[in-house]
């Protein structure tokens, strides 16, 4: 239960009860009152009676009894049909949302006896007389998409009804939550806020959708709607008024960039609003104890205490907590290379004051709340507009609920959530799938705004490190969301991942200038690269995404330190971490994946652009060097795009782009090329000249590296290739074998050439002769004591001779020397086994990793090949009866709050709960949890069978609803009916026969989790 309530939409009773009745106002379209508090009947358009032709303007007429339609073009690809049922034609949206378009295309139509056919070069709309409709075809006489039956309306809708393809596919409607990068065939999706920030919800969603057949469709309404991808395909919008653009294009791509050159192409985010953001509430926060705006400093210097980038920080949040010293914060956050971001808790009409004091972020929670959907819009381009009237800077603004046309001035936010592995499953395929809709910018809270663990904080925030935008929520959990508030290790795994982020600006940046040059965002489900993928829109690819086209990013979204079902398509695929090659399409089981490793995957032919070592984009000087992370096959390049990263200079063409080609073999031995291009363009602070770095992962060491004809130096080592001024130097131990090349400072308006001679493609001279590590899944340790570990190596198509097995382990841990295997036959498997004992310090539960390196000879080369694998440190079993209370557990995870030992859950804090108490009976021991909770216990085989009585506390005074259940091994032994805080009592006897792994957990199950305060009384293990 929350005291300091914070409702997760942040929204109070009266407010959503007035902005529904808001919304319910503004939906209700002209002509309503005609049939006002009376059911109309269902009708369809009948036979045309009239046709015009304006050509000139490309715009036609058709007249079906008292309606009339209307077809405007407005490129050679895209057009737009309204339909009046009562003949007056209305448009609730305005210019709201619609950018003006320029002149129209050149058209023709003709009357071709049962149609009219009217026609641009690469479109012909056929609009059928008896009755009214309409069909598009291309100009090869292609079908795109049929009325199976003329549009209908009644007196709360009009819909339009389409033919569906045998396999056709279907993406968008904005950001729906759990879904959306997988397609939507057969399934029913909702456009229009519902105030639902979790699973099945739809938060930012948007009127429009693509088809696989090539073409999209945009309600241009402010009124919710529902799309039914079924058999006839059924969309409708809650008016008494049609009007709908539609886009045909060759690919979804282009389809996307029709849309957003009609409502806006995403906006260009500055370089600090791709760092990463926190947002706390400080001046008179109820959850933390009296704190002034000035304490924000405090925090930002958390973030440069443990060498954490972190690009701004919003320092009020309108919900009773207001600012102070705003001049003074703003300073002070700049002078730490962060920038100040607000909360609109004003409204808009303080704004200019706070930009002039610093403000250069604005989150819009409070003031979207008004009259629906147009004063969302019209609050994001607002306060966007507000930041740029009153500095040189960009405008960059957050909301949570949005419309079409929001792209153009804000990142797209999904509200309040609840941190835990639920959460992190859910949110994966949330943003990709947005993209379908125009949506460059969309993310959520690290590891939410309320529950949470470090486990569920590392996982989220390395997949989100791959998102543009993303940002911490703090103040209202038990621990503070901040990167470095868990303690190690998981403020190094953190630091590691946002490190990661920070290097790839250049590569994120240029996506975010292709998302404002094309309207196609940088995160990407499957289905949008690889269309002609099976599997790319299926639920194969669901929980995985795309981060431009060379990452595939497959987050780990259980408890667990393996992943299974990472689909990987066509092509060749690089392990980022170990180098390990992957012929796609292939599914991926078992992959290792420890805490601290995100399943992240690198195409072939990828070359990425990267700022090595720093912590703000602030650190770059005139002579940081510019590095590429290169994965030669084939031929590929990438363009670089830069400008000052700040203001909006770039509009009026200050900016430069950089474009890298490589050529390499497709597979195998032979030369690899780089071709740098000269960078062309100017802005303000444009490196003049800069050195180049580069990672070149061949998997053989080349002959020779020549830069412009010229021999580079070859170096013996690593400590002698970073003293040298420029140079080569093969690096056999990383990641299957890369080759590393620095030049010296370099003019940047001149390009240059590297050549490695005798080099190959990514994989090596002979493909697949590299060996493969693993290491059986699940073994445990007790700490102190001297276990076998296992690790298997797998030749590839040639023998692996001389195999050295060695272990690294964590501090404090002790290792055998290396296993010796003399020779392991192509596509045979040796195995080498080394005592490890963990320290006696090891914690029960926390993370414990193993790297396995493993030095070889195959295909005539030296090869390093580097697994690393999780291990478990157990704590010995119970012996007897024991209380759970009383146990270490391996793993805790709470919906509000510690678990509690020996009392209720009480509030955030541990130690803060009451005696347990029962329908009026008190208990000394047991565990106080919160839903959803998961408590796992090691019995070791020595334990027989599990008591307790549980229910929810009396402290909650008769509400809450929860389920118990007690698993075993991976396996269900026992699950309670939902109890409620008027439940009787329920008395727990659960048989655990031999199980290692017992897990208790609680589950919410009436979604409002506010009550759920569960009680696992006098909870006690059996064994012996």
């Amino acid at each position: 239960m929350r005291r300091a309530t914070r409702i997760p939409t942040r929204l109070r009773s009266a407010v959503v009860a007035a902005l529904l009745g808001l919304v319910a106002t503004l939906v209700v379209p002209a002509g309503a009152a005609h049939g006002e508090g009376a059911r109309v009947a269902e009708q369809t358009v009948g036979d045309v009676t009239g046709f015009t032709a304006d050509a000139p303007k490309s715009v036609y007429r058709l007249t079906a009894g008292k309606a009339q339609a209307r077809v405007s073009f407005v490129s050679e690809e895209t057009f737009r049909v309204e339909l009046a049922p009562d003949g007056a034609f209305t448009d609730p949206t305005g210019k709201d949302i619609v950018l003006p378009q320029g002149t129209p295309p050149r058209t023709r139509w003709r009357d071709a006896g049962d149609r009219y056919e009217l026609s641009t070069s690469k479109v012909t709309l056929r609009a059928y007389k008896t009755p009214l409709r309409f069909e598009l075809r291309r100009a090869d006489g292609s079908l795109l998409w049929s009325e199976a039956k003329g549009l209908t309306w009644d007196g709360e809708k009009t819909t339009q009804t389409l033919a569906r393809g045998a396999d056709e596919q279907f993406y968008g409607a904005g950001m729906q939550n759990g879904r959306g990068n997988t397609s939507h065939r057969g399934k029913t999706v909702e456009v229009g806020v519902d105030y639902n920030w979790d699973d099945g919800g739809h938060p930012n969603s948007v009127p429009f959708y693509l088809s696989s057949a090539g073409y999209g469709v945009f309600r241009n309404t402010y009124a919710p709607g529902t799309y039914a991808f079924t058999e006839p395909v059924t969309t409708s919008a809650q008016e008494q008024r049609f009007d709908a653009y539609y886009f045909a294009g060759p690919e979804a791509e282009d389809v996307i960039g029709q849309y957003t050159k009609l409502t806006g192409r995403p906006f260009l985010p500055p370089l600090y609003g791709l760092e990463i953001g926190d947002s706390d509430c400080y001046l008179h926060n109820a959850n933390r104890g009296e704190r002034r705006t000035l304490d924000a400093l405090k925090v930002a210097d958390g973030y440069l205490e443990h060498d954490m980038p972190n690009g701004w920080m919003l320092v009020n949040d309108g919900y009773g907590c207001g600012y102070e010293d705003l001049p003074e914060t703003g300073k002070g956050l700049q002078d730490r290379k962060m920038q100040l971001g607000m909360w609109t808790e004003d409204g808009l009409d303080q704004l200019a004051d706070q930009v002039k004091a610093g403000q250069r972020v604005a989150k819009l929670d409070v003031a979207w709340v008004g009259p629906g959907y147009k004063f969302a819009l019209d609050g994001c381009k607002d306060a966007y507009q507000g930041i740029e009237d009153n500095s040189s800077a960009r405008g960059f603004t957050w909301a949570p609920e949005s419309w079409s046309g929001a792209q153009r001035c804000g990142v797209q936010w999904s509200g309040d959530q609840s941190g835990s592995w639920e959460y992190i499953r859910w949110q994966i395929p949330t943003y990709a799938g947005a993209t379908m809709s125009g949506l460059a910018y969309t993310t959520g809270d690290v590891d939410g705004i309320f529950g949470g663990s470090p486990q569920t904080y590392v996982r989220d925030l390395q997949w989100k490190a791959f998102l543009p935008a993303v940002m911490t929520m703090d103040g209202w959990a038990a621990s503070d969301k901040q990167p470095f508030r868990y303690g190690e290790p998981y403020t190094s795994i953190n630091r590691k991942y946002l490190k990661l982020k920070e290097s790839l600006l250049p590569y994120m940046y240029s996506y975010a200038a292709e998302a404002h040059r094309t309207g196609v965002g940088p995160v990407r489900p499957l289905a949008l690269e690889y269309p002609d993928d099976p599997k790319a829109g299926t639920d194969a690819a669901k929980y995985e995404f795309l981060t431009g086209e060379d990452f595939l990013v497959a987050p780990v979204y259980e408890d667990s330190a393996v992943r299974d079902g990472i689909y990987l398509p066509e092509g060749t695929w690089i392990d980022y971490w170990s180098g390990r090659t992957y012929q796609g399409p292939v599914t991926v089981d078992g992959y290792s994946a420890p805490l601290d490793t995100l399943p992240l995957f690198v195409r072939a032919g990828a070359a990425v652009p990267m700022w090595p070592g720093i912590r703000s984009y602030e650190d770059r000087t005139a002579k940081s060097p510019l590095a590429w992370d290169v994965y030669p096959r084939g031929t590929s390049s990438f363009t670089l795009y830069e400008d000052d990263g700040v203001t909006r200079a770039h509009r009026s063409g200050a900016y430069a782009q950089q474009k890298v080609t490589v050529r390499a073999p497709r597979s195998g031995a032979g030369d690899v090329s780089l071709e740098v291009g000269p960078s062309k363009g100017k802005f303000e602070g444009k490196q003049t000249s800069r050195p180049y770095h580069f990672t070149v992962h061949t998997g053989d060491a080349p002959r020779s590296v020549e830069l412009d004809g010229r021999a580079l130096p070859r170096h013996g080592s690593r400590a002698a290739y970073e003293a040298a001024g420029e140079g080569w130097w093969y690096d056999a131990d990383d990641r299957g074998g890369v080759v590393r090349v620095k030049t010296a400072v370099r003019s940047t308006d001149r390009g240059f050439g590297l050549t490695l001679e005798g080099a190959s493609a990514v994989g090596g001279r002979t493909p697949d002769a590299a060996a493969t590590v693993s290491a059986p899944i699940g073994a445990e340790l007790a700490r102190g004591t001297a276990g076998q570990v296992a690790v298997d190596v797998t030749a590839g198509t040639r023998d692996a001779t001389g195999v050295s097995v060695e272990l690294s382990a964590p501090e404090g841990w002790k290792v055998s020397a290396p296993a010796r295997i003399d020779r392991v036959a192509a596509g045979e498997t040796g195995r080498g086994e080394l005592a490890v004992t963990p320290a006696e310090s090891a914690k029960p539960g926390d993370p414990a990793v193993l790297t396995a390196t493993v030095r070889y000879r195959s295909a005539g080369a030296e090869r390093t090949a580097v697994h690393r694998f999780a291990v478990e440190v157990v704590p010995e079993p119970p012996a007897a009866d024991a209380w759970a209370s009383d146990l270490d557990w391996l793993g805790a995870t709470n919906g509000w709050g510690p678990v509690e030992r020996d009392t209720s859950n009480g509030e955030s804090a541990a130690g803060d709960g009451r005696v347990l108490t029962l329908a009026g009976k008190t208990y000394e021991k047991g565990l106080g949890v919160h839903a959803d909770s998961d408590v796992e216990f090691y019995t070791g085989s020595r334990c027989s069978s599990f008591t307790a009585d549980a229910g929810i506390d009396d402290e909650i005074n008769g509400y809450g609803e929860v389920a118990f259940s007690v698993e075993a091994d991976g396996k269900v032994l026992w699950t309670s009916e939902p109890v409620t805080g008027a439940s009787e009592t329920i008395p727990v006897d659960v048989p655990l026969g031999s199980a290692r792994h017992v897990h208790l957990k609680v589950t919410d199950t009436n979604a409002a989790k506010g009550g759920d305060h569960a009680d696992w009384a006098g909870a006690r293990f059996h064994c012996g």
